[in-house]
């Protein structure tokens, strides 16, 4: 609501008023747009937390297909290529792994410099787990952060360079806890980063 009526004030009133006014009203909307986002995305954290977990016989291939239909306006926008080798059946909450693969996927889309973002998908079954990797070609992540990434609103960058609230990476590594499993990132700055996580091999 004070969204609404100060993009109305700002209509109404732009150019009527002066200068200084125009900007505080652009400040208002842009400070509860970015709240609204915040609030959906504490909404989508707290719901992975509380939710009943309904897992079922999920094709990884198909999660993945759906990721990328739905990123599909920021994958040609940005020229990424997406590619991903055959991926196994898991026992899963379904709509947590397209979250888990579209927050790793559009990560590595948005944090790019001036190349066309590469995203490679793979895994390997070690014992009774499998182990997933998706590797880019991005602007890559200092070590000393590789912990810290993963905590909720712990951003590396200002909201001018990279847009987003910080808590992207907290809600996929509570997925990857949800399903008994772990998840970690191994990079440096300027050659790209490969996130990690593990998912336990078993179905109904």
């Amino acid at each position: 609501m004070v969204s609404s009526f100060t993009q109305l004030l700002g209509k109404r009133y732009r150019d009527k008023l002066d200068k200084d006014a125009d900007e505080f009203i652009e400040y208002i909307v842009d400070g509860t747009q970015r709240m609204q986002q915040l609030l959906d995305d504490l909404l989508e954290y707290s719901t992975i937390t509380t939710e009943i977990k309904q897992y079922e016989n999920v094709s990884l291939n198909k999660v993945v297909d759906e990721t990328i239909n739905n990123l599909k306006l920021a994958i040609e926008e940005s020229g990424a290529n997406i590619n991903y080798d055959e991926l196994p059946i898991v026992v899963a909450n379904r709509t947590q792994m397209l979250q888990l693969f579209q927050n790793l996927i559009a990560n590595a889309i948005k944090f790019q410099s001036n190349k066309a973002p590469k995203v490679d998908i793979s895994s390997i079954k070690k014992g009774n787990k499998y182990i997933f990797s998706v590797q880019d070609n991005g602007i890559g992540i200092n070590s000393k952060y590789h912990e810290r990434i993963f905590k909720v609103f712990r951003r590396l960058h200002t909201r001018e360079e990279y847009n987003g609230t910080g808590i992207g990476l907290s809600i996929t590594k509570k997925i990857v806890q949800n399903h008994n499993g772990d998840i970690w990132v191994k990079s440096k700055p300027g050659k790209g980063s490969t996130f990690y996580f593990s998912l336990p091999v078993k179905s109904y």
